[in-house]
């Protein structure tokens, strides 16, 4: 088995507090997605419809820019993505980073951190990024979700 990588975008910090204890409690690296420009909570006012955020995901094309790179990813075989839900799906930067690297031959695993709204599509959406990846369908936790819980879950492809 290759290396396990947590890669994560957050906006609010809940998704970065939950990716850190996962990749804790799994003894993988933990990498942030950073957006080349950083999200205000104008940008994320999703009550508005021109903000940021909302015109992003308006856009199925939209690919908000990543300011950092994971360094050789080849050498991870099993990468879990975790994302805040937004408009019941992965946040466009998610697809930005999918559409960054090779894929090809790896486990990918969703998970994501909402108030109520499920993974949607993401798992489906993340896939046809990654033609040649494996994209699990993958599970919503809340931000408080515990070591042990998120250890277990990983458990099946670890």
């Amino acid at each position: 088995m290759g290396k396990v990588l947590v890669a994560y975008f957050s906006a609010s910090g809940v998704t970065k507090a939950l990716s850190e204890r996962f990749a804790g409690a799994i003894g993988a690296d933990l990498y942030e997605i950073l957006p080349q420009e950083i999200y205000t909570n104008a940008d994320l006012n999703w009550m508005d419809k021109k903000s940021r955020s909302s015109v992003e995901m308006n856009d199925r094309a939209s690919r908000p820019a990543i300011g950092n790179k994971v360094e050789n990813m080849e050498q991870y075989s099993t990468v879990f993505v975790g994302f805040p839900i937004w408009w019941y799906r992965e946040p466009s930067i998610i697809d930005t980073f999918m559409e960054a690297y090779d894929f090809s031959d790896k486990t990918v695993i969703p998970f994501a951190t909402s108030g109520g709204s499920g993974l949607g599509d993401s798992a489906k959406n993340m896939q046809a990024f990654a033609p040649g990846a494996k994209v699990e369908e993958g599970q919503k936790f809340s931000g408080r979700a515990g070591e042990e819980e998120l250890k277990n879950w990983a458990a099946k492809w670890l």
